[in-house]
């Protein structure tokens, strides 16, 4: 089936996450284990399983209230409801593209501000070395926040004890792992 015809067969948001993702939300069938196995549920406005309901109702208000939550930040993507879900339904992947479509449409949730940030200055440290480069990663995440004296403390004791380099450690092929940031980016487009 082409991704056409896939979208025009599950309507709205849940048919973009099938085009993007293969997650499908119509497998679910509201068991509930997703929610009572997630470590943060209690943090988030719709559990696992409301996102997933929320999705299959195709309703464009509930669709907009699943971007505009704080519910898609807060998700560790740890995989527990994924391990607990009897249809195998990929939760973290759909979370994952919810959070990219979020930010593309100007949506994200205001109290998410320093997630994003987070997770902005991790995905630029990995497009730039190929790898995590943890001083880097710092560096502009602290950047974006303003948050400069926060756990600073840390820092020295973690350098002594080889947890932070000075240099980055840059891989062989960083052209093939920019290469993978550029088709996801027109992908997504």
């Amino acid at each position: 089936m082409s991704a056409e015809t896939i979208h025009s067969v599950i309507a709205g948001l849940a048919g973009e996450v099938m085009e993007h993702t293969g997650v499908e939300a119509s497998h679910c069938y509201q068991c509930g284990k997703c929610s009572a196995g997630c470590p943060l549920s209690e943090e988030m406005e719709y559990p696992p399983s409301y996102v997933m309901r929320m999705l299959q109702t195709s309703d464009p208000v509930l669709e907009d209230k699943i971007l505009r939550s704080f519910t898609i930040w807060v998700c560790l993507t740890c995989e527990m409801c994924y391990s607990r879900c009897p249809m195998s339904i990929d939760i973290p992947k759909m979370m994952d593209f919810l959070r990219e479509k979020s930010l593309k449409e100007g949506k994200a949730n205001h109290r998410a501000k320093h997630i994003i940030a987070f997770h902005k200055s991790f995905l630029d440290s990995i497009r730039i070395t190929g790898r995590l480069y943890e001083i880097g990663l710092l560096v502009d995440y602290k950047s974006r926040t303003f948050k400069v004296m926060q756990d600073m403390s840390l820092a020295p004791k973690m350098f002594v004890r080889g947890k932070l380099n000075i240099f980055p450690e840059m891989i062989k092929g960083r052209a093939g792992v920019s290469s993978i940031f550029s088709k996801s980016n027109k992908k997504s487009k």
